[in-house]
């Protein structure tokens, strides 16, 4: 059963989240804060494989909440959960450490979806935000990918199509696609879009 630990100062929302998984076969919510001081306090006896937090919050701001959470358990995911959807605050969460970054704007499943997909190893980016973020962490394509792949997110780049590919490299289709696959996962990217969008920004003299 996954923890989750939400860090939010608006009860109503806390409410649909707590009633979102009240049934939930996988996911529980332990405990919830109202800002981070609060969080802060509570890990000293509450432990969580998630936590879902707002970026402005009084006292201790959800970027400040990110770095206390990796500092008591680097293993601790942490989502960002707001209605911020500038790309500073994108960058200063994943900087941070952040898995997850999610707009309040979406339905509430999308919460789950990003949950089950942090734990799986994965970054969760919302589809609104366009920009992939630059943090070593996880999107350090130099050190993540093996030289095949970075051939084949050059060709990305430069446009191609997965068929345009295996002709160009002499395989078959289907290996295009478990690399572009493996490559999403490398990345902590979260579809064939973001893969797109990284590969423009890694290799942007390809286009």
């Amino acid at each position: 059963m996954i923890q989750l630990i939400i860090v939010e100062d608006h009860e109503s929302l806390i409410d649909g989240l707590k009633l979102l998984f009240a049934n939930d076969p996988e996911i529980e919510v332990v405990a919830t804060a109202q800002d981070g001081v609060e969080l802060v306090k509570l890990l000293d006896y509450k432990q969580a494989h998630v936590i879902l937090t707002d970026i402005s919050m009084p006292r201790m701001n959800g970027v400040e909440v990110c770095k206390k959470v990796k500092e008591i358990d680097p293993h601790t995911k942490v989502i960002a959960f707001t209605m911020f959807d500038d790309d500073q605050a994108v960058r200063d969460m994943i900087d941070a450490g952040a898995e997850g970054y999610i707009l309040k704007i979406r339905p509430l499943s999308v919460v789950r979806e990003a949950i089950l997909t942090v734990m799986q190893g994965n970054n969760y980016m919302d589809s609104a935000i366009t920009i992939v973020p630059t943090s070593k962490k996880s999107y350090d394509a130099d050190e993540l990918l093996s030289n095949t792949e970075r051939e084949i997110l050059k060709l990305i780049a430069a446009g191609n199509q997965s068929s345009e590919i295996a002709e160009i490299r002499h395989c078959a289709v289907g290996t295009i696609h478990k690399h572009r696959k493996n490559m999403i996962q490398k990345l902590g990217l979260h579809g064939k879009g973001e893969l797109l969008r990284y590969a423009l920004q890694k290799h942007e003299h390809y286009k």
